[in-house]
């Protein structure tokens, strides 16, 4: 068969491909990305489903509007506003999860050639997106705060982007966390250089103690001009459950248009049930109790991952504490003649009973090869420990 040229830009997922070597029995793994399945609120979510099957099945299981279910609108609308956006139902659609958003961003804004901005490392399913449809993804280097403003304006300069893809909260890979100051700069640097800013917030409900900062979204009201070069994508993937497969995206008003012309043409609609029992669950008042649940399970986890690296492998690694969300990025340092290659180091833990994910996949340009994640989200605390143990004696 002949197929489409443009699969030859991109390669299948080096985290799935991870994943056909978990069937090992007894291996520990803290490569998946996943939320943990047994923090679920499955009585929530049952009596929201029986109340979308009695209440409403006709439009429970019938075709809907291609923008979605409007009362899940309204919700979604309703909470950006108390976390400060000033969004309407009308100005955001509801997207099958939050990667179809970046789909519909990738057949809407671009062409083969253009240039695309993400941080480095970033998710790597973006790389992926934006590549199939024939852009150029650059990365721009990061630190324990986030993107390096300076180095994007110049990045901005070089490269005139057609949009810059941005994780500013508890990024994926890196846990990193974008400070205020630099938020409020990156809006300036939109409205400067007049380029598509997309703010990808799957995580932001994920904290430890304090909240973050406020969104790019809610800060683009203090920033003249930003907000008309601003999109943003959310989820309920991380804070209810992935299998709803339920995001949404904010986009100005052509844009958004366009995105779903586009959306009619993969899907039609997002699921109505999926939706229509999500709204229910939403007016059910639970999700700040199963959240908060959340919350304060991850934040035990990452304590004790980050206590029992410290323990375990001391000067050979370096990370930046996470203060939300579901990883830990870190870097092999090398100390006492080790090798710094994350790829082989991950090969040596998988035989030694213990899987990571190498760091390379998640850099679009500029690899750092001594890198690699980890999530603690849905590993038990005892098995958090062997599992470090385990990947000790990989060094």
């Amino acid at each position: 068969m002949q197929f489409a040229q443009r699969l030859q830009n991109v390669e299948t997922s080096a985290i799935r491909e991870i994943f056909k070597l978990l069937s090992t029995p007894g291996i520990i793994s803290f490569a998946g990305g996943f939320p943990d399945a047994a923090l679920f609120d499955v009585e929530g979510i049952n009596e929201a489903s029986q109340r979308a099957l009695s209440q409403h099945p006709a439009l429970a299981l019938q075709y809907g509007p291609t923008e979605g279910y409007m009362p899940l609108r309204a919700q979604i609308a309703d909470g950006m506003r108390e976390q400060g956006s000033d969004v309407q139902a009308t100005q955001l659609m509801v997207t099958t999860g939050s990667q179809q958003a970046l789909d519909l961003l990738g057949k809407t804004m671009l062409s083969p050639g253009d240039k695309v901005l993400v941080e480095g490392p970033t998710f790597l399913a973006t790389i992926q997106c934006f590549r199939l449809y024939g852009a150029e993804v650059v990365s721009v280097p990061i630190d324990q705060d986030g993107v390096q403003v300076d180095l994007l304006e110049a990045q901005i300069q070089q490269h005139k982007p057609k949009l810059i893809y941005l994780i500013p909260t508890f990024g994926n890979p890196s846990g990193a966390m974008l400070t205020l100051e630099r938020r409020k700069r990156i809006l300036e640097l939109a409205a400067q250089y007049k380029v598509l800013v997309v703010e990808d917030n799957p995580y932001g409900e994920l904290y430890f103690d304090a909240p973050p900062p406020p969104t790019l979204l809610a800060l683009s009201a203090q920033v003249p001009g930003s907000r008309e070069w601003l999109a943003y994508c959310g989820s309920f993937s991380k804070v209810v459950s992935p299998g709803l497969r339920l995001g949404w995206i904010v986009a100005p008003d052509a844009l958004l248009a366009n995105a779903a012309m586009c959306k009619q043409f993969s899907d039609a609609n997002s699921s109505m049930l999926a939706q229509v029992t999500a709204s229910e669950y939403l007016a059910g008042g639970r999700l700040p109790q199963a959240l908060a649940r959340v919350q304060k399970v991850y934040a035990s986890r990452a304590k004790l991952m980050m206590d029992t690296l410290n323990q375990e492998l001391g000067d050979a690694l370096h990370y930046t504490a996470p203060q939300g969300g579901m990883f830990i990025w870190a870097s092999l340092t090398g100390a006492g003649g080790r090798n710094r290659d994350a790829a082989a180091f991950v090969k040596r833990g998988i035989e030694h009973g213990v899987a990571a994910v190498p760091g390379a996949p998640f850099f679009a340009t500029d690899i750092d090869h001594s890198t690699f994640r980890m999530s603690y989200a849905s590993v038990p605390e005892e098995k958090i420990i062997e599992g470090v143990k385990r990947l000790a004696k990989a060094l």
